[in-house]
């Protein structure tokens, strides 16, 4: 079979989404697939250029090609679809990565206008926020997602919320819901050392090390950690689960592990500089560790090195993270948000604790009766590992594969 997945943004660009199609490339490489990455042009390549070069990132074939995701990328894709006749063309839709353009929404239509054979088409939505089409365009926006959804071939969401939404459109033709995997291999360097790791990043002994995970924007609800690390560190809060916390709070450090904002949205820039001017103004600039974009491997003996991953999202935990996923596959005991509507995998006490979203205090409740019980730690943290065997990229790669080839044959 042969396979094209069109993605806006692909390493070494930063953003979850450009990870997703890497690693799903790969496997569905090792499965005998010929695989194709479309992408944004990379910023070295000449003007002059019309078709640069495909690279080739062993076993998959990647075509910097498209310049700008308006309408000119129908005619980028459809030059390669035509000289190559691919069999599926996948599209990892998240508007941010296309610039807010709905160009890419209407690629399925545009797919079927014209060619014979046409390459069948599957979009995967990482998420359903709508493009941007003018001020109070309203639901011509939405529109446009739908559009997306119905003139595709098949249509695979990664989290049980957006598959209940999507249901209740019966003009859609194939739903499937596929949640992605970790983006980061539980693999730290050759030589990791749990403790030295930690004693370089100057952490005592006896120190709680919290850790964040992921790109900081308005969803994933930071600010709520931060405050509730404040409450942890000032011992003249009134909640008694807190008050009578013993050292670790005066040890309680948390890291923020990863880039701090991607290369696709711009918007979390300004997110970002409340989220440090929160930190300035409650005093908490020593408590917070900074590690910056870093390579896998040290992204790794990060979160290993961590006692407790705190996920705090505005929208509730779910299998769409990549940042979520990650700390499964790392066998961290997480505190995430009760999510919106019900993931009979995550389970209270055996594999994660949850809190109502936007809630510092029941935030800082749970992460305190961690810190004082190193058995639940434990119990959560193989939890999280367990969990995490359903999620890995060959069983993912698996399912896109039964998808094609379901939709190839109808």
């Amino acid at each position: 079979m042969k396979v094209c997945l069109i993605t806006g943004e692909y390493p070494p660009d930063q953003g979850g989404v450009g990870d997703f199609t890497n690693e799903v490339a790969k496997a569905l490489a090792e499965l005998g697939h010929e695989v194709h990455v479309l992408t944004s042009a990379s910023p070295n390549t000449q003007p002059a250029t019309r078709n640069p070069k495909p690279e080739t990132r062993n076993p998959v074939i990647v075509h910097r090609i498209v310049r700008n995701w308006s309408w000119r990328c129908w005619r980028d894709i459809t030059r390669l679809n035509d000289a190559l006749r691919f069999d599926i063309v996948n599209i990892q839709y998240q508007t941010a990565a296309y610039g807010m353009h709905p160009a890419i929404n209407l690629l399925p239509l545009r797919l079927r206008t014209g060619r014979v054979p046409r390459p069948h088409t599957v979009v995967t939505l990482h998420d359903l926020k709508v493009p941007y089409l003018f001020p109070k365009a309203g639901r011509l926006r939405w529109w446009l997602n739908l559009v997306l959804a119905r003139w595709s071939d098949a249509v695979i969401v990664t989290n049980a919320e957006d598959f209940a939404r999507l249901s209740a459109y019966s003009s859609i033709r194939s739903l499937s819901l596929i949640p992605i995997g970790s983006n980061i291999s539980p693999k730290p360097p050759a030589d990791y050392d749990r403790e030295a790791w930690r004693a370089d990043w100057g952490l005592k002994p006896d120190a709680l090390l919290l850790s964040y995970f992921g790109f900081l924007n308005e969803s994933k609800g930071a600010e709520n950690l931060i405050r509730a690390l404040a409450r942890l560190v000032q011992r003249g809060c009134n909640v008694q689960s807190i008050s009578n916390l013993q050292p670790p709070t005066s040890n309680l450090q948390l890291m923020m592990v990863g880039g701090k904002v991607g290369s696709s949205d711009p918007t979390n820039v300004a997110y970002l500089n409340r989220i440090e001017r929160l930190i300035e103004e409650l005093g908490l600039t020593d408590r917070v560790l900074w590690t910056g974009y870093t390579p896998q491997p040290e992204v790794s003996a990060n979160l290993l090195a961590s006692d407790v991953c705190v996920l705090p999202y505005r929208d509730g935990a779910s299998f769409r993270r990549g940042s979520f996923m990650a700390a499964l596959a790392h066998g961290l005991p997480i505190v995430s948000t009760r999510p919106r509507v019900d993931v009979p995998e995550l389970r209270h006490g055996e594999n994660i604790l949850l809190v109502p979203p936007d809630a510092p205090v029941a935030l800082a409740e749970a992460i305190a009766r961690l810190a004082q019980d190193a058995r639940l730690r434990r119990r959560l943290g193989e939890g999280a590992a367990r969990l995490a065997q359903s999620f890995t990229w060959e069983k993912i790669a698996e399912k896109a594969e039964a998808l094609y080839e379901e939709i190839l044959h109808a």
